[in-house]
């Protein structure tokens, strides 16, 4: 007898095959995928419009790998980091930052154990990739997050960005089918509009992705605007260098007419000066985007420091005069190591 698989790994048409397959009727199918993608059960116990013996038959096939609290830690400016255990013992870390002010309530998810890209400048780089995460545990982040939101702050998310452990292009079918169940009607009809997936920069992904037509924004993680400061801080560059990354950009809007942000984190006399404005409002000029301008969190191990604040400020201001959208980011959670790059399971 084969042990049993996660039953969220079935799509709709597995899952029905093997309802009827056992001599069910097939509406049970659907029942039971609303209680994974709707009502997010956890247990075949809770699927209580289904029989005792049909339950206990789906127990001998099956089993569910819910996600389990590791650790909960609270900022003083509200956000809170979770670090999650998997089934087989590896941890994630998802984070909650809520802007009350403009009522955003935003989660951070990750998508792999660890990532294999090495960015000098980020804590999960330096931790190697371990695996994927499959749909089912990209979903629990977000289902329990929401939970966190709504009994922290009475409101729930407003938004989900793919921007925590991993890169999400190389996990593209367990993120694609994480969105999908985030976003059906038979999952939790959440708005693709409200999603975005940050990427580091894999040009026959994005590609992919307008391809597929997808809904949602996308982000490049590009923090230096040109190809030999970007190769320094990030490898990923070398394969991927900003001519390739831009054409498949261009192709990604002219597709699906989403859009397109740059997130750029400034370094001390790296990539903060006007110069480098100058080169990325060139990138600007050929692909639609507004650019989110994020100060940098210092890691441990890392040879890089935040730039100074005026710097910043001169930066946004040519980036501006130069009509590019700019909007410059505050990190959040940086008391607790839940800032941008911060990531790392310590």
């Amino acid at each position: 007898m084969n042990a049993p698989v996660d039953i969220r790994r079935l799509s709709q048409q597995e899952l029905i095959d093997f309802v009827v397959g056992i001599g069910e009727k097939k509406f049970r199918a659907k029942q039971i995928y609303e209680w994974l993608w709707q009502k997010s059960a956890t247990s075949f116990d809770e699927m209580t419009n289904l029989s005792k013996a049909f339950r206990e038959k789906l127990k001998t096939h099956f089993l569910i790998h819910p996600l389990t609290e590791d650790m909960v830690q609270h900022s003083d400016d509200g956000t809170i980091k979770t670090r999650f255990k998997l089934h087989d013992g590896h941890l994630i870390e998802s984070v909650l930052i809520p802007v009350q002010r403009d009522d955003r309530y935003t989660v951070c998810v990750s998508s792999q154990v660890g990532c294999g890209l090495t960015c000098t400048f980020c804590a999960t780089g330096q931790m190697k990739l371990k695996r994927n995460l499959d749909a089912g545990e990209i979903y629990d982040q977000v289902v329990t997050v929401n939970q966190q939101s709504l009994d922290k702050f009475g409101h729930p998310l407003t938004n989900i960005v793919y921007m925590g452990m991993g890169e999400p292009l190389l996990a593209y079918r367990n993120v694609m089918e994480s969105i999908d169940r985030l976003t059906s009607p038979t999952g939790l009809n959440m708005s693709p509009k409200r999603i975005t997936v940050s990427t580091a920069g894999i040009a026959k992904m994005i590609r992919k992705l307008a391809d597929d037509d997808v809904k949602f924004n996308l982000a490049l993680s590009l923090h230096a605007a040109d190809d030999v400061k970007r190769n320094e801080i990030m490898p990923i560059n070398e394969s991927n260098n900003l001519e390739k990354l831009t054409e498949a950009l261009q192709y990604f809007y002219q597709k699906t007419k989403n859009r397109i942000t740059f997130e750029y984190i400034t370094f001390q006399n790296f990539n903060d000066n006007i110069s480098d404005a100058k080169n990325l409002v060139e990138i600007c000029k050929r692909v639609p985007a507004r650019v989110n301008i994020i100060e940098y969190n210092p890691i441990d191990g890392a040879p890089f420091l935040k730039s100074a604040e005026h710097k910043i400020d001169e930066f946004a201001q040519y980036l501006r005069n130069h009509r590019v959208s700019v909007t410059v980011r505050k990190s959040r959670g940086k008391d607790i190591d839940a800032a941008c790059g911060q990531l790392a399971n310590k």
